[in-house]
């Protein structure tokens, strides 16, 4: 039978702290919290939270540290929820899962839309020119998979004129010797999408969530003729949830990495899993957190200046990620090349191929001889350079 305690918490108390690790969040029954976050110019570095609002839950959910610190401006009386006691707390009451996520959505909207800022120098272009634009970009990389894909949903947009009609000859041409898969929505639960082709583009309506069964995804944007790599995913990972959550335009492409096989949430299942699987739910909030304290550790890296800390910090987050058990002795295998990481970074032409040399010889990692992607030997001390590298961020 699901127990859930209540505690109060006088003025000037702290109910969470940066950097602190909790198995517990908070619902706030009374009273009024103060949030505050490190970065105060991602647009959500100070909140003021009142009655039903969350404390803490980001970080607890992911099982990670904490990402704020939350004070009490008044007296407070607050629900204590156990990350353990969440399936039965939402099984109970469903309401608090939907608000939860939607919760969980409308951050990570916030965030991606400064983590894009902060990369490309301007933010996001809701143009229907970009579908155009990320079309043009990849047919001149040679990449005609992607190419075919972004031009028809361009086409899609009903836009006319000049560009349309180039659109149009260029993707009749492509589409002859195309590998591009699922141009339209299937009512498949399942899709594989062979490597180097388009999941969704920037800027593309969609209202479908992918959870990755095998393969890598890349997270990225095109702006001013270069590519920009946000993420790369992996088993287990999710992405494409803000567009189903909210039904707004793609914020970012996904591309397939890896030959890659994705279960595909849509609005339909969806509803059918808040109402029938509550454990299902339980598991799809524990994802979105776990993205959203990603995205916000990936929003303070966005603040180091030294292209080499940099790098380091963003193999950390990846650890970090991965959970390893306390202590962890052997070496880690991160699966990312230093391509990818400085992708990640947003390093480019010659000063990117010069970091990744550099980087390349610094002791916190080493290269596997075959793959020549990152291993980490020692996780804990990599770990504990880059809280160091943050702590010190003005």
């Amino acid at each position: 039978m699901l127990q859930l305690s209540f505690i109060n918490y006088k003025k000037g108390s702290y109910l969470t702290v940066e950097g602190k690790v909790a198995d517990r969040f908070f619902i706030i029954q009374a009273g009024q919290v103060r949030c505050e976050r490190r970065d105060a110019m991602s647009g959500t570095g100070v909140d003021m939270l009142g009655p039903g609002d969350f404390v803490g839950v980001v970080s607890c959910m992911a099982g990670m540290s904490q990402i704020e610190t939350s004070i009490a401006i008044s007296d407070v009386v607050v629900i204590a929820v156990r990350r353990d006691q969440y399936p039965e707390l939402i099984k109970q009451n469903t309401p608090i899962a939907m608000k939860m996520i939607r919760t969980f959505a409308n951050r990570m909207r916030v965030v991606n839309e400064m983590l894009m800022f902060r990369a490309v120098a301007g933010g996001s272009n809701s143009s229907p020119l970009t579908l155009f634009n990320v079309a043009t970009f990849y047919e001149h990389q040679k990449k005609t998979d992607i190419a075919a894909f972004a031009y028809y949903q361009y086409l899609k947009t009903g836009e006319r004129g000049k560009y349309a009609e180039y659109a149009k000859r260029r993707f009749l041409e492509l589409r002859k010797k195309t590998n591009a898969v699922y141009f339209e929505p299937t009512a498949d639960m399942t899709r594989r999408y062979p490597e180097d082709t388009m999941i969704f583009c920037e800027n593309q309506s969609g209202a479908e969530m992918f959870i990755i069964q095998s393969g890598q995804v890349k997270i990225g944007k095109v702006v001013d003729g270069k590519e920009v790599t946000f993420a790369i995913l992996k088993k287990g990972d999710m992405f494409g949830e803000m567009a189903l959550l909210e039904n707004k335009p793609r914020s970012a492409s996904a591309i397939a990495n890896e030959d890659c096989v994705l279960m595909v949430v849509n609005s339909k299942n969806f509803n059918q899993m808040v109402t029938t699987q509550p454990q299902m739910i339980a598991r799809l909030t524990t994802t979105l957190a776990e993205r959203l304290w990603s995205m916000s550790r990936q929003l303070t890296n966005t603040q180091i200046a030294d292209p080499i800390t940099k790098m380091l910090d963003m193999i950390a987050l990846q650890v970090e990620k991965a959970k390893l058990p306390q202590n962890f002795m052997r070496d880690y295998r991160t699966g990312l090349s230093l391509e990818d990481v400085a992708d990640m970074c947003g390093l480019e032409g010659e000063e990117k191929m010069r970091q990744m040399y550099e980087f390349r010889k610094d002791s916190h990692i080493k290269l596997d001889p075959i793959t020549q992607k990152i291993i980490v030997s020692d996780c804990d001390e990599l770990i504990k350079h880059a809280a160091f590298t943050r702590s010190k961020l003005k």
